[in-house]
């Protein structure tokens, strides 16, 4: 097969909540620098480039004087939108990918779909403390569900068991990546769709 050309995207958003600036590379060797205001989201982001593969660069000046939602969810709309850039037209890649990842004694499933079609199935978050990092849980239920309607994908996250809340947010995250990765596998031209498009 020919050297192909690498994936790439780099876009910015405003609003009168954040400033999200990201440069993606889905070819490139997992580096990550990531500033976000959220320490938190800042280490799963890099957790998920680097099993992901991806080289990630991405700033958000936001609102964190008021929590990190706001941040939490323009962050992963300006990701996805990245991502979804990137891949094009998705001729060639494997769309579908799966990994179960531990972290100690936290166990997390995930499954990914580059099939044009947004979805989030996200379970088992009864397991996670109220409080993660001094924010609520449900910011990281508002980060993949935007994540997953901007790359127009589904994401499916089953937190199978755990106790430690930040365990299994690190196991999802490297989930995600590794999933990802194969996904986005190249393997020649194919359209990976038996109706011949993908939305």
């Amino acid at each position: 097969m020919s050297e192909q050309t690498q994936r790439c995207a780099s876009l910015s958003r405003k609003t009168g909540e954040t400033s999200v600036q990201v440069e993606l590379n889905l070819d490139g060797n997992g580096s990550a620098s990531v500033t976000t205001g959220f320490g938190m989201l800042d280490h799963m982001l890099a957790l998920l480039a680097f099993w992901a593969g991806f080289d990630l660069n991405l700033v958000c000046s936001g609102d964190m004087h008021v929590d990190a939602h706001h941040t939490a969810e323009d962050v992963a709309l300006c990701l996805g939108s990245a991502l979804r850039n990137a891949v094009g037209e998705r001729r060639g890649i494997q769309r579908a990918g799966w990994a179960r990842v531990p972290m100690d004694e936290a166990l997390a499933d995930i499954a990914v779909d580059l099939s044009g079609r947004p979805w989030l199935e996200y379970r088992g978050d009864d397991l996670l403390p109220p409080v993660i990092a001094r924010e609520e849980k449900d910011v990281w239920r508002e980060f993949y569900k935007a994540l997953a309607a901007s790359a127009k994908c589904n994401i499916h996250i089953s937190f199978l068991y755990g106790k430690n809340g930040h365990h299994l947010l690190e196991s999802a995250a490297k989930g995600l990546g590794l999933a990802l990765a194969q996904a986005l596998h190249r393997n020649g031209e194919r359209l990976p769709s038996t109706k011949g498009s993908i939305d």
